[in-house]
């Protein structure tokens, strides 16, 4: 599928409120509402739009902190790599997971209650889990920008 700069308007939209109309949408760039619609199918079944998501308060859902971590393995064997990535992707309170190059190896952007959660998470994903050699604790004292819109050429 080629993107298009009517594409790439839409998407603009949609990255910021998923729920403005279509009919805004398409008064806006210069289209009918109906071939917005067909646009947004097509961007969805081409996988450009992955998921239709609502982003939640944490702190009004009782999940005030935001822990950032970078874990440093102690063996690179891929197995070990894949079954590492796959504890971080099981687990609900890891929000991103980001395998990198450079001195560790992941990073982890998490969610958690308070710290009695943090701790019962270091122990389950960093001590029990294994091939864990390190591992580094950030605790956002303000989350000022999350969720931001991937900036698009037009």
């Amino acid at each position: 599928m080629t993107i298009d700069d009517f594409d790439l308007k839409i998407l603009q939209f949609v990255q910021v409120d998923n729920q403005t109309p279509q009919r805004v949408i398409a008064e806006t760039i210069g289209l009918s509402p109906p071939a917005v619609t067909r646009r947004l199918q097509q961007l969805r079944e081409q996988g450009v739009i992955q998921r239709d998501v609502s982003i939640i308060d944490e702190v009004a859902v009782g999940r005030p902190l935001t822990i950032v971590v970078e874990v440093t393995t102690e063996n690179e064997r891929l197995d070990l790599i894949d079954a590492m990535k796959a504890r971080f992707l099981a687990c609900p309170q890891v929000r991103q997971c980001y395998y990198v190059t450079g001195e560790m190896d992941f990073i982890l952007i998490l969610n958690a209650r308070d710290m009695a959660e943090y701790t019962e998470l270091t122990r389950e994903l960093f001590f029990e889990g294994g091939n864990v050699k390190s591992f580094r604790t950030c605790v956002s004292m303000e989350n000022v920008k999350t969720n931001g819109p991937i900036p698009l050429r037009s």
